[in-house]
C-alpha cells in the first residue's frame, strides 16, 4: 500500500511550499501501529518507525535527516531550525519554523491537532503540535510569534488544521471545562453538554481555530478531519485508550519550502 497523505486548499500549489498531513496508511509498522506510526516515543519497533519516517522524507523530497521533528511535552515552545541536528538531540518544543529551503519541519499527534504554517512570499513555514495544553498556554501564537522573527508577516500567513479529535468524540470532565473558562469566560462556547446530566464535549478545531483568527493570521483551513471517528486513516490516543491497548501510534504532518 503506497503512503497517503491530506493536503491543505490553502496550502497546496503556494509557490515554494510542498506540505502532506499524513495518514497511518502505507508504512511497515504491525499490530496497533499498523502501518504508517511515525511515533518515535511509541513502544514500536524502532527500524520500523525509522522506515516510515525515510518514506516520509522520500514524500517530500528529501532526505531522511532532513525531515525534523521536535520532541514534543505539550508546551507553548516554539523553535526556529535552519539546518539538521542529531537524531537524539531533537529540540523539546511543540512547533518548529525555518526559513530554510529544503528542510522539512514535521510533528506528530494522534488526537491533538496539528498546524501546518506558510507565508510563501516571505518563505517562511511553521509546523505547531497543538494539544488543548498547548493552545491554552500559547503555542500558536509562539509559531506565528517566531514566524515573524524570521520575516513573516502574519496577514499573509495561512494556517491548515489539520486531522484531529472532533468535538462529539472528545468527551471532558467539567473541572477540564471549569480550567477554560478560568482564563476566559467567552470559552464556555466550545463546550456542549449532548444532555443536561452529560458530560461536556471540548471543540477542540474549533478552538484551535478561534485562536488563530485572534492572532490575525491571514487564512485559516480547518479539514475537519475526525481522527477518533476514522480509524482506516488515523491513529487515536482516545480511541486506544478506550480498548485498554497498552499503546498507540502517531501521523506525522510536515511542510518544506523548496
Amino acid at each position: 500500500m503506497a503512503v497517503e497523505f491530506i493536503e491543505s486548499g490553502a496550502l497546496k500549489g503556494l509557490d515554494g511550499v510542498t506540505h502532506g498531513f499524513f495518514t497511518r496508511k502505507g508504512g511497515s509498522s504491525e499490530g496497533i501501529y499498523n502501518s504508517l506510526n511515525c511515533g518515535i516515543g511509541s513502544d514500536d519497533e524502532p527500524h520500523c518507525v525509522a522506515a516510515n519516517r525515510n518514506q516520509v522524507a522520500h514524500c517530500l523530497g528529501v532526505g531522511r535527516d532532513r525531515l525534523l521533528s521536535p520532541y514534543q511535552f505539550h508546551s507553548a515552545i516554539a523553535v526556529p531550525v535552519a539546518e539538521p541536528g542529531p537524531a537524539d538531540q531533537r529540540p523539546r518544543a511543540d512547533a518548529l519554523v525555518t526559513s530554510t529551503p529544503g528542510l522539512a519541519i514535521a510533528i506528530t499527534t494522534a488526537d491533538c491537532t496539528p498546524v501546518l504554517f506558510a507565508d510563501a512570499l516571505a518563505g517562511v513555514a511553521g509546523a505547531a503540535h497543538a494539544g488543548w495544553r498547548g493552545v491554552l498556554s500559547g503555542v500558536l501564537e509562539a509559531t506565528i510569534d517566531a514566524m515573524e522573527q524570521l520575516g513573516a508577516n502574519r496577514n499573509a500567513i495561512k494556517a491548515a488544521v489539520g486531522p484531529t479529535i472532533s468535538q462529539p468524540s472528545y468527551e471532558v470532565g467539567h473541572e477540564f471545562q471549569q480550567t477554560f473558562v478560568a482564563n476566559n469566560p467567552q470559552f464556555a462556547r466550545f463546550f456542549l453538554s449532548p444532555s443536561s446530566e452529560g458530560r461536556p464535549h471540548f471543540d477542540l478545531p474549533g478552538f484551535v481555530a478561534h485562536r488563530l483568527a485572534e492572532a490575525g493570521v491571514g487564512e485559516i483551513d480547518e479539514l475537519e478531519l475526525c481522527t477518533y471517528r476514522n480509524e482506516s486513516e488515523f491513529f487515536s490516543y482516545r480511541r486506544t485508550t478506550h480498548r485498554g491497548e497498552l499503546d498507540y501510534g502517531r501521523q506525522i504532518s510536515a511542510i518544506l519550502l523548496i
